[in-house]
């Protein structure tokens, strides 16, 4: 298979898992320091990454929590921003100029700040008043959510937290590579199909929303320089809905947490319309190990991460377009 190597990705992902330990000393110490609200603070992917928690917190939780996108703090401010709030924060490079920009004056404030910083030694984690090393890339989802489940242990409100994470830790890493194995020949069908489409919908609800959205952006726009758009599920009914044509690409994300029954009307609606959609569907792919309950918290949307590897990885070699070439982003100031 092209782009995978199977035991660096379980490595991987059983590196992250492992940083449960450290997380919940961090989480447990903010908790008995106490906190008014939780925000978690990103910019393009980490914003995306950001939103899924949200969501996810929002659902199952009386937690106060909310995103704050990096550039729009240092310009507007969020006046429920305090010195008593609680920032969490996820950056590769630790030198992300919107959030380097964002946490000056965060730090102004007095917020705690908790940072999952790839690089140790960067400006950002510099600034942090906590700090998590672990460079691999595309594990924030994982960061980010084990900082919620903590919380949500701490609140009363996830009883089953450690048997949840037993079994997360015993069968997610595999699962995932499998998946991705399986996921390949439609990846490949997939690619081949839509490598050079004018422009391509994606559409997703619930905390398949943030998957989208940095799918969309990050993976097609800047990774690929394909366009696209990423639409809600619910939006897409009330706008997007009318441009949509029988040759309009739209593929739609289908996840399994409290909001698939909003996708699920996107799904009933698509074949009226539209004679090239794709449904994704994390249902069709077995995670043995993994209880039916717990499928929509994490495993849900690193199942699509899983799929949608495998379409980049073809577009990539069928484009003759390494992902990691950047006409603008880094490549001067702007």
């Amino acid at each position: 298979m092209l782009k995978f190597n199977e035991a660096q990705q379980i490595k991987d992902i059983e590196g992250a898992l492992a940083l449960r330990p450290q997380v919940e000393k961090i989480i447990d110490e903010v908790w008995e320091k106490g906190f008014d609200n939780i925000f978690y603070l990103g910019i393009g992917g980490t914003y995306a990454s950001a939103l899924q928690a949200e969501t996810y917190i929002k659902g199952k939780s009386n937690l106060p929590v909310s995103v704050q996108h990096a550039a729009e703090y240092y310009t507007t401010g969020n006046q429920r921003l305090t010195k008593e709030s609680l920032v969490i924060l996820s950056s590769v490079t630790g030198t992300t100029q919107e959030v380097v920009e964002a946490l000056k004056g965060i730090k102004k404030v007095g917020a705690t700040l908790v940072g999952f910083i790839d690089k140790a030694d960067s400006p950002l984690a510099e600034q942090c008043d906590y700090v998590i090393s672990y460079p691999n890339p595309g594990t924030e989802q994982i960061k980010f959510f084990m900082t919620a489940d903590r919380l949500m242990h701490k609140n009363g409100e996830f009883t089953d937290y450690d048997t949840y994470y037993a079994e997360l830790e015993a069968h997610l890493p595999k699962g995932l590579v499998e998946a991705e194995k399986q996921a390949d020949a439609f990846g490949l069908e997939f690619a081949e199909k839509h490598r050079h489409d004018p422009m391509h919908y994606f559409i997703a609800a619930g905390n398949q929303w943030g998957a989208c959205y940095s799918y969309a952006m990050c993976y097609w726009e800047e990774q690929s320089w394909l366009p696209s758009k990423s639409i809600t599920a619910p939006e897409f009914l009330h706008g997007t809905l009318e441009i949509v044509e029988e040759t309009t690409a739209v593929t739609l994300f289908l996840g399994e947490d409290e909001q698939r029954p909003l996708a699920e009307r996107v799904k009933n609606l698509l074949p009226r319309i539209c004679a090239n959609y794709t449904l994704i569907d994390t249902k069709d792919y077995a995670v043995p190990g993994i209880s039916e309950k717990y499928r929509g918290r994490i495993l849900s949307f690193l199942l699509m991460h899983a799929v949608t590897q495998r379409i980049d990885a073809h577009v990539e070699q069928l484009n003759c377009h390494p992902l990691d070439i950047r006409r603008y982003y880094r490549q001067f100031d702007y």
